[in-house]
């Protein structure tokens, strides 16, 4: 594709839930939630965009148990995905739910189906507000979900979740957790949380705490990823507008730290195959791509001669800082590397726009050649 322009693809409705396909690394797709008033009006899109064409081609399904706030996919189950939702109760209460669904086979494209639920996740005796329901990397039939003040692991093989392990968030004055994410490396065994300001990283073999980073920002922790490349290394971000790189083994400061948004920051995440390039969507209305190089499994210093070959100097290849930007024209919550494509991500404003963009020819050929 030579326009390296976004493709835009807008919805009727609000949304903040955006994933990508994460077992599907064929084609590049990702998955939009939709946050209408109307119950039964919810839905969700499924994206494929033609890189070739530059063509997005769209399937709509039903959520009719209510309006998403989370969408995570599995990684071993390009059908197969978990929704965290605002379901009403009775005529004048509501409560967050969660469950895995299935996509169907589409027999015909005039008719809009539901979504299945294949299993049921009962979280009403762990909190009330419920976070994330997230998949094990590896283990098809395990998936953890984080209420505000438990971590549940479940057995998801059938129609009801079975729940494995509870996990307790203590501490004083009565803490919540904000968001996790499981660590793809420790043989997967941690699960790492973001509870107000602060990260714990529990072992679910044990049920016990792993580490912890305290104070990890000013204000609260909205989003955790991991470096696929570097095992120690997981990204932070939150409403004091910076991103932090941490080593976990070292918690007293961050390795890399950056404010070059206005306003809170949703969501971070790591290149998946370049962990030198780092997403952030801030409810400033932009996304930025953000070069980590000085901190990246990529960390190359070329070595260059001075005009009077004499001596020789040292450079990094990509500069620390960012590197490009897409405008929204409202708070942006999400954005999402493609698994089957290393230069091409999505982020989504709340009014419903989704943004599908390259990174720019110029920082590609900078990192290849």
């Amino acid at each position: 594709m030579d326009n390296e322009n976004s493709v835009i693809y807008g919805l009727e409705f609000q949304a903040r839930a955006l994933a990508p396909q994460l077992a599907e690394i064929e084609k590049i797709k990702f998955l939009i939630g939709t946050q209408s008033l109307k119950q039964a009006n919810n839905q969700i899109h499924v994206i494929e965009f033609h890189e070739e064409t530059s063509i997005v081609e769209t399937s709509v399904f039903y959520h009719s148990e209510g309006e998403i706030w989370k969408i995570n996919t599995s990684p071993t189950d390009p059908l197969k995905l978990a929704t965290c939702y605002n379901s009403v109760t009775g005529e004048s209460s509501c409560s967050m739910k969660t469950a895995i669904l299935t996509l169907p086979e589409i027999e015909s494209s005039d008719t809009i189906e539901n979504l299945e639920i294949v299993t049921k996740l009962d979280t009403s005796i762990f909190g009330s507000d419920v976070k994330t329901t997230d998949f094990h990397p590896t283990e098809t039939n395990t998936a953890v979900s984080l209420t505000d003040t438990q971590l549940i692991l479940w057995d998801i093989s059938g129609s009801e979740g079975k729940n494995i392990l509870n996990i307790p968030l203590e501490g004083k004055n009565s803490p919540k957790f904000t968001n996790g994410k499981w660590n793809p490396h420790q043989n997967c065994s941690q699960f790492t949380t973001a509870t107000e300001t602060h990260l714990k990283s529990y072992d679910i073999r044990s049920g016990d705490l792993a580490w912890s980073i305290d104070n990890a920002h000013n204000q609260l922790v909205r989003d955790i990823d991991y470096n696929m490349n570097k095992q120690y290394h997981l990204a932070t971000c939150g409403d004091d507008a910076f991103l932090k790189i941490w080593d976990f083994r070292q918690p007293s400061m961050p390795v890399f730290s950056r404010s070059d948004h206005s306003h809170w920051i949703w969501c971070v995440r790591f290149n998946h195959f370049h962990d030198q390039l780092v997403l952030t969507a801030s409810s400033d209305a932009r996304v930025l791509l953000t070069s980590t190089a000085s901190v990246s499994s990529e960390n190359i210093l070329e070595t260059c001669a001075s005009e009077d070959n004499e001596e020789l100097e040292t450079k990094q290849k990509l500069k620390d800082g960012p590197l490009q930007w897409c405008e929204h024209e409202d708070s942006v919550y999400c954005a999402e590397w493609t698994p089957a494509d290393p230069w091409v991500f999505a982020s989504l404003s709340y009014d419903g726009r989704l943004l599908i963009s390259h990174v720019k020819k110029s920082l590609k050929y900078q990192i290849m050649l």
